[in-house]
């Protein structure tokens, strides 16, 4: 006679509920499985032989079962979603931050709701409402420049926050950010190592902390070569295309205009490509250019661009596993995670300059 492993029930002629719905004690029926064994097999949990893991796995395909989250929330008595909120999904910066997150939380049985803020604080604030009132178990924001109201009112209601990418003033929440300050140091540094001493920088919002770091950053590099700070070489910009190549066209304006230019982040940086094509001038030989954010396009430019590169897939994994670990204690101490930039070099920065 077959011998029958203990997770194995016998054979039942699966059936059909009141409402349509599929359910485990279905799939368990048809796979031959306690109910029990189905919930381990589909959530990749305890000891489950991968036979009996294939036949759970065939059965519910069969059945076209689809496992009821919210009956799983309440079982383990919190939600299985996140959210999340970007300032610009268009921005590939945050593309790749957000496949990192969804990694771990994908292999964590969670799901994710995201939120386009477009930076604008009234319709985060809508989205951290909404996504609260559905019962979010957490959230992952990249914090806009006057949020801090609602995200004072989010940790005072007990719900765990990890801000990414950029910082929030004043509130105890787990963080993940980069060395600004030092890439933009390093990258100004290999600038000046290539002969130029006028060089122009294109800077973002002075309320978001990521932009002030930058730009001390190109402070540091210049004083540590003894070179001074001219502020009309300095222009600031909104971390946007259209804001990159107008002071791009700012700086260009001047006389003497600067050798080499720095662009805190992707978008500008192509702005500030658009600015000099517009005037056919030529990269590097006319303007060295340097950007914040290593993308895919980088090396589609012409030339390819010297960026300093922002680990954005680890950034996304850093900030869903600090979330999963706040979840599971929400006691422990908060945290500040921050991972390294990397100065890639191309050809848009040049051949090193006479007198270098």
């Amino acid at each position: 006679m077959p011998t029958r492993s203990p997770d194995e029930v016998p054979a039942d002629r699966p059936g059909k509920t009141p409402a349509g719905r599929v359910t485990v004690h279905q799939v368990a029926a048809l796979a031959r499985v306690s109910t029990a064994t189905v919930s381990r097999a589909l959530a990749g949990t305890g000891s489950v032989t991968e036979l009996l893991r294939r036949r759970v796995v065939d059965a519910a395909a069969t059945l076209n079962y689809r496992p009821n989250r919210a009956a799983r929330s309440l079982r383990i008595r919190r939600s299985l979603t996140v959210g999340v909120l970007i300032p610009d999904i268009q921005n590939f910066f945050f593309t790749g931050i957000e496949r990192g997150l969804e990694q771990v939380l994908h292999e964590e049985g969670y799901t994710y709701l995201l939120g386009n803020s477009d930076g604008a604080a009234e319709r985060e604030r809508l989205y951290i409402d909404t996504l609260r009132d559905e019962g979010a178990a957490g959230f992952i924001i990249v914090p806009s420049e006057r949020g801090n109201r609602s995200y004072r009112a989010l940790q005072d209601s007990g719900v765990p926050i990890v801000m990414l990418d950029r910082t929030a003033p004043g509130l105890s929440v787990d963080q993940v950010n980069v060395t600004n300050q030092e890439g933009v140091r390093t990258a100004v540094r290999h600038l000046i190592q290539l002969g130029h001493r006028r060089i122009g920088y294109i800077g973002g919002p002075s309320a978001l902390n990521v932009a002030r770091e930058r730009l001390a950053g190109y402070e540091q590099a210049l004083e540590e070569a003894g070179l001074p700070m001219d502020p009309a070489l300095v222009r600031p910009g909104d971390f946007q295309q259209a804001g990159g190549l107008a002071a791009t066209e700012a700086l260009l304006n001047l006389s003497p205009r600067p050798t080499a230019m720095f662009a805190a982040n992707n978008l500008m940086t192509l702005g500030a490509f658009e600015a000099l094509h517009r005037r056919r001038m030529v990269i590097p030989d006319d303007v060295a250019i340097v950007g914040f954010d290593d993308l895919p396009w980088a090396t589609s430019l012409q030339p390819p661009l010297t960026a300093v590169a922002q680990p954005t897939f680890e950034l996304g994994v850093a900030a869903a596993q600090l979330l999963l670990a706040r979840l599971r204690d929400p006691r422990r101490p908060f945290r500040r995670v921050v991972l390294d930039t990397v100065l890639i070099v191309r050809g848009s920065c040049g051949a090193p300059r006479s007198g270098s």
